[in-house]
């Protein structure tokens, strides 16, 4: 029987972060071990926050479009009516509201204190750091995530890659420097 790869809605704190965005879509392509998932809001925060971070506008257009481009299915839009019951912090529950509808269990963020557990456990929903979601990938894929990385480390050194990957993920670099 096959299983079916986790949905996870990624953060706008974490598609903006330009290498753990990249190594995380990289999971969702072929081979997928991740559907990743999002709505228009959280993609209007990434640009936002590209511009907060310099990024030119047809530098953060050109993501946009790439983005949608490879994963139309991973658009989801929550209804006012769920998103007015959450109780997480106001300005994520539409963060929220995007796993409730995409059936997602895991949102990834940077933000954790807006996703408190009291909050997510009714909708069977957690909330995990980029580095804390790496690392269960890599227990469950080593080889595949590897070779995904070496692939993604053709533009630079993997050595590189691990130096960059390690500013916000260090327990996860720390497992594949460890490992090769």
């Amino acid at each position: 029987m096959m299983h079916r790869p986790p949905a996870i809605v990624l953060d706008a704190c974490v598609l903006a972060d330009f290498i753990i965005s990249d190594l995380l879509l990289r999971m969702a392509e072929d081979p997928v071990i991740i559907l990743p998932r999002w709505s228009d809001e959280i993609f209007a925060e990434v640009r936002r926050t590209h511009r907060k971070l310099k990024w030119s506008d047809d530098s953060a257009e050109s993501w946009q479009q790439a983005v949608r481009s490879a994963f139309p299915e991973s658009f989801f839009e929550p209804p006012r009516e769920i998103v007015a019951r959450l109780t997480n912090h106001l300005k994520d529950r539409h963060v929220l509201g995007t796993a409730i509808v995409s059936k997602s269990e895991t949102i990834v963020t940077y933000n954790l204190k807006d996703f408190r557990p009291a909050a997510l456990e009714p909708w069977g929903v957690v909330a995990v750091t980029p580095d804390d979601f790496l690392c269960q990938l890599y227990k469950i894929h080593p080889d595949l995530m590897s070779f995904k990385i070496t692939d993604m480390a053709q533009r630079q050194t993997p050595k590189g890659l691990i130096a960059k990957i390690k500013r916000n993920a260090p327990k996860f670099a720390e497992i594949v420097e460890r490992d090769k």
